[in-house]
Parts: C-alpha cells; sequence; structure tokens
C-alpha cells in the first residue's frame, strides 16, 4: 500500500466493486488520505441502500480496509430532502471528527448527470467530491478489477436488464463473456450490484455464506451474504 500524504478525504462505500477500486485507486496514487467510509443504510432490513449488503458485512469490510465506517441510517422509499438531510448531518459529524474533512469520493464510471448532482449537492454545504474512476472504458476497468485481484459476487440484478440467473454470479472474466450485448461490463446502468469480498485494498480476505436469491420489488433478484462465522 502506498503511503498516504495529502487532503483528506472520505469515500461513500457500497460495499461493491467500484466502491471498493476506488479505495484502491486513492491509495495508489498516494496524494490523498481516506480517512474513512460512508455507508448508507435502509433501518428497514438493515442493509446497504441499494446492494442489500447486511450491516454486519459492510461492518467487516470496513474493518478489512482498516478504515472506521460512519453509518446513514435512511427510511424505506425515502424522499430526496430527508436524504439530503441525513447526508448533511452525517458530512458535519465527519467534520468534527476530521475538521480539514471536505472531500467526498465516489465511484461512479461514466454517468454525468449522476455526478454532476453530487458535485452540486455537496457544493452546497461547502464540499467537493473525488471520482477517480471516472471516464474509464468499463470495459477496460473491469478486467482490471479482476487482474488486480478484486474477487466479489453479484448480489443484486435488476431483471429488467439481466436475467435473474446473474445474481450469486462471481465478478470474473467468464461473467464478462456472458453478459448480454448493451450490458456495461461494470453494471453503471444498474444491470447488477456486487458484493466485495477480497481484493488488494482489503488486509484479508472475508469469509462469506452465500444464501438464498429472492425477488425484491418486482424487479430485483437480490442474493444473500452473511458472515460465514454467523
Amino acid at each position: 500500500m502506498v503511503t498516504a500524504s495529502g487532503p483528506r478525504v472520505l469515500l461513500a462505500w457500497s460495499g461493491g466493486k467500484d466502491a471498493a477500486w476506488t479505495l484502491h485507486a486513492l491509495r495508489q496514487r498516494g496524494d490523498v488520505e481516506v480517512v474513512g467510509l460512508l455507508s448508507t443504510l435502509t433501518r428497514d432490513d438493515d442493509r446497504a441502500s441499494m446492494q442489500g449488503i447486511r450491516r454486519d458485512v459492510l461492518r467487516a469490510q470496513a474493518r478489512a480496509c482498516g478504515l472506521p465506517l460512519l453509518e446513514v441510517d435512511l427510511p424505506a422509499a425515502c424522499p430526496n430532502e430527508a436524504y439530503e438531510a441525513a447526508m448533511t448531518g452525517a458530512l458535519a459529524e465527519a467534520s468534527r471528527r476530521w475538521p480539514d474533512l471536505r472531500t467526498v469520493a465516489f465511484g461512479d464510471l461514466f454517468l454525468a448527470d449522476i455526478r454532476t448532482w453530487r458535485e452540486q449537492r455537496m457544493a452546497r454545504i461547502g464540499w467537493r467530491i473525488e471520482t477517480p474512476l471516472f471516464g474509464r472504458d468499463t470495459a477496460t476497468l473491469a478486467r482490471e478489477m479482476i487482474d488486480g485481484g478484486l474477487h466479489a459476487t453479484l448480489c443484486c440484478v435488476d431483471t429488467q436488464q439481466l436475467d435473474a440467473s446473474f445474481a450469486g454470479r462471481a465478478f470474473d472474466k467468464a461473467l464478462l463473456l456472458a453478459l448480454p450485448a448493451g450490458a456495461d461490463p461494470c453494471g453503471e446502468r444498474g444491470e447488477f450490484h456486487t458484493c466485495v469480498h477480497a481484493g488488494p485494498m482489503f488486509n484479508a480476505p472475508l469469509a462469506l455464506a452465500q444464501g438464498a436469491t429472492v425477488a425484491v420489488d418486482g424487479r430485483f433478484a437480490r442474493t444473500d451474504f452473511r458472515l460465514a462465522n454467523d
């Protein structure tokens, strides 16, 4: 790991491959210090808001990264105003912990409208964003992650874009070959989300047990993962 120096950064953490590779990329750069991870969870089911990753798995990932996890609990079907208020409160707490912290990094890849939305809302409260993977060719990036030792499994699939059978599959080169034409290799258009369990950003792999795949909201196929020693 490259020894970090320079401005402090908080990383938005979903538990998936893009957030994990963003952490790796920032550490490799060495010109910023990632001081913590920030996750949003749906309090009704105690899981990451979109990916459905359990809270205790997120916490185990943070420990494997050697970083504290800041948790933002949100209601189901959270309105935008409530989301922004919760995030503002979380960032205020973070700035009290790290007084010079004013940057949040995201794993955005190419959706410019989402990146602009984040940038505008962070600017309103005096924060800036970093998106170190933005603009990368996602086919190249996906292979780079796999070749670089990242191990992840598809934990949520949008069945309007992919067959439900993709849920629970490893994010590997066989998956990239199996994706239908038009599907983004990194799932950037929401085709799929992943749960990371090993990689160069972790100090040790996580032992996860794969559970059932269930239908959620009539659209998503979500595969459950729990810590293997539970």
